[in-house]
């Protein structure tokens, strides 16, 4: 008998649809992000907007998504069984990227080097969880949830330094342009992985939604890539603009001697 497509055989190792749009989805949030980035750094919108008020929450949101979907995948690919190879090859790209991506900052922004961005977040935070592998998802789920509260109740200035600041506990740790600690960030990939516990069967057996592939699954697909090029193509439109229709840069000046007289004032009065 001919098997249909919801059978055991073909539900067995098919890529599922929803989660590659998740990740898609999360992508498009990143890149509608960065171009506003982009847009603060050459002068074109407020100063600082980017960093501040609805903006840092979107973008939080948004690195949370990534590493809960990391999580939920790494229990996809080896819930049942480690394999290795595969495994290995997953981390060598990561820490490569992470590497070159340092390595870019180092030279484009000197004084907010990306030491511990989000791709190093997710290859430190995938060698972890291996150890989750086997522990009850209760237990990972709750260990997940006090990893992203610690951090908001202890600090420590002997963690400030770069080679301590990544763990996530420093008091004051240094500039960078994309600052994605272990702690709070290994906590919803923590989650991840029990919530992929809990509902990965599930979902296999579920139909796929969206039916076919589209777009968003398949830059979720091929997430690094997209990660990779998205940004130094949006950075190099906005300078291309900026060479056509230059920015008005009297707003951002003012704005930031004001921010700097008030941090002055508050000094002095303090």
């Amino acid at each position: 008998m001919t098997a249909t497509p919801t059978s055991e055989a073909s539900t067995k190792n098919r890529r599922i649809h929803s989660i590659d749009a998740a990740r898609g989805i999360a992508l498009v949030a990143m890149a509608i992000y960065h171009f506003t980035w982009d847009l603060d750094f050459f002068g074109y919108v407020p100063s600082g907007v980017s960093t501040r008020g609805g903006w840092a929450i979107f973008a939080h949101l948004i690195a949370g998504s990534f590493l809960f979907l990391a999580g939920y995948s790494l229990w996809m690919a080896h819930g049942k069984s480690l394999r290795l190879a595969s495994f290995a090859r997953r981390i060598g790209v990561l820490v490569l990227a992470s590497v070159a991506i340092t390595i870019v900052s180092w030279f484009t922004t000197p004084e907010a080097i990306i030491y511990f961005g989000i791709l190093h977040a997710i290859a430190a935070a995938s060698i972890i969880g291996l150890l989750f592998l086997r522990v009850p998802a209760a237990i990972t789920f709750a260990i997940g949830v006090v990893a992203a509260l610690l951090p908001h109740f202890a600090s420590f200035d002997v963690l400030d330094p770069r080679y301590l600041a990544w763990i996530g506990m420093a008091a004051h740790p240094p500039s960078s342009n994309d600052f994605v600690p272990l702690l709070p960030w290994i906590g919803p990939f923590l989650v991840g992985i029990a919530v992929s516990r809990w509902t990965y069967e599930w979902l296999k057996r579920q139909r796929q939604l969206p039916k076919r592939e589209n777009l968003l699954t398949l830059i979720g697909r091929h997430s690094l890539v997209f990660y990779l090029l998205h940004q130094p193509i949006l950075f190099g439109l906005v300078y291309a603009a900026t060479l056509v229709v230059p920015p008005d840069l009297a707003p951002a000046y003012l704005s930031s001697c004001q921010t700097s007289c008030e941090r002055t004032d508050e000094a002095a009065f303090a």
